[in-house]
């Protein structure tokens, strides 16, 4: 079966199909990821082809943080969307006989299925359907049981807005495929969001997210699938010297957020590092934090499956693959959320007792960070990390998406 994986986003939204995909590809399926262009030599380098998608995430991080009128970021926004949902006609016109989709391109990646014929499952990182049992991520405040029926209420608002912002440019694709209008309102109803047609499976750990039992049947929680490993990859010589020579380090990393910073989250985490009494490993990313000196390295993007198992620590933006990756390693986190389902999943760290309370990336200062650090290090939360880990490490996330795929499923 020729199978084409829809993603659009950052490079947390691409990774963990990588591992999927090698695992479907190892049961003998012909497996394609279409995913932006940055991302192309990622994929490949984990054995996968690519169909590149248009457009630059980056790109368009970096223009929210310009000073641009709101008919100016209204038009950036439309173009990226109208220009992705091209893309995603385009790859699946390139040949496939079922589409996995991420959330974000997934009105797109359906409204390309029903074109083409081609089935479409569902593969969310994140909870996307609401539920009485927690507000979903976007809601506030973070992870709060608001009581069942306005937990129910939140999702449904996060939801609609979601639908909005992704309606004009579905809309528009819709049409240019003859398609029927599938277009929501501000009044619609919870009955036929863009992102739920059509059945889904969530890729992320039900010791994390439990499945909640008023969710749709189609509707399930699979369990991460982790992030391949590049074909080849060997550590820095410079790292393994590092981190052979003293106590294992804290990781700082955040991932896509704040691009530009660079030099102040540098300093910021090396005296932080200095007053916690650590040594620490900063990860550039997006937001291209760098450090030098004794204590702390600057280093590129690693594999997180394994650097993270190396180190005392991880503090990063509580995106949900990264979020996963620390716990599978089974070691304590310093969530520090930034901005949409981050601060979702630093509430889930703290709620399962593996890290301190989130870190809001406004609250960031070398005290706080030095503080949030100390207390990630005490027993309890190193304990709690391991057994978490242990208790992960019988899931096969990819492995029940392969079984759906195998056994079939009501498009």
């Amino acid at each position: 079966m020729r199978v084409l994986v829809v993603t659009a986003g950052s490079r947390g939204d691409v990774a963990p199909f990588t591992g999927l995909g090698q695992r479907l590809l190892a049961a003998g399926h012909e497996v394609a990821v279409a995913a932006h262009a940055p991302f192309a030599a990622l994929v490949e380098a984990c054995g996968l082809a690519c169909r590149a998608l248009p457009g630059d995430p980056q790109e368009l991080i970096r223009s929210r943080g310009r000073t641009v009128s709101p008919a100016e970021a209204r038009a950036v926004m439309t173009t990226f969307l109208d220009d992705l949902a091209s893309g995603v006609v385009d790859a699946v016109a390139g040949g496939a006989d079922l589409l996995l989709t991420a959330f974000g391109p997934a009105a797109f990646s359906r409204a390309a299925g029903e074109a083409f014929g081609v089935p479409v499952l569902g593969t969310y990182l994140a909870p996307a359907f609401a539920t009485r049992e927690f507000a979903l991520p976007g809601a506030a405040p973070a992870d709060a049981d608001l009581g069942p029926e306005a937990n129910l209420a939140a999702g449904w608002a996060v939801l609609r807005r979601g639908d909005l912002l992704f309606a004009d440019a579905a809309t528009r694709l819709r049409d240019r495929l003859g398609l029927p209008a599938g277009r929501p309102s501000a009044r619609a109803g919870p009955s036929a969001p863009l992102t739920h047609r059509g059945p889904v499976l969530h890729g992320f750990s039900p010791l994390v997210v439990p499945r909640p039992a008023d969710w749709p049947s189609g509707v399930g929680v699979a369990g991460y699938w982790w992030p391949a490993r590049p074909r080849d990859w060997r550590p820095p010589a410079e790292l393994v010297d590092f981190l052979q020579a003293g106590p294992a380090p804290v990781f700082v990393g955040f991932g896509s957020m704040t691009p530009a910073e660079g030099e102040r989250l540098g300093a910021l985490v090396a005296a932080a590092a200095r007053r916690a009494g650590v040594r620490a490993v900063v990860q550039a990313g997006w937001a291209g934090p760098s450090g030098a000196g004794d204590d702390v390295l600057a280093v590129g993007d690693l594999p997180h499956d394994w650097l993270f198992p190396r180190t005392a620590a991880v503090v990063h933006h509580a995106g949900a693959g990264t979020t996963g990756a620390g716990l599978r390693a089974g070691v304590p986190a310093v969530p520090v959320p930034f901005m949409a389902d981050q601060p979702f999943w630093a509430a889930r760290l703290h709620r399962l007792g593996v890290a301190p309370r989130p870190l809001p990336f406004p609250d960031l200062t070398a005290e706080t960070l030095a503080a949030a650090i100390t207390a990630a290090a005490a027993e309890p939360l190193r304990r709690r990390a391991a057994a978490i880990a242990r208790l992960m490490s019988t899931e096969d996330g990819a492995g029940t998406v392969l079984t759906r795929i195998t056994e079939g499923f009501a498009p």
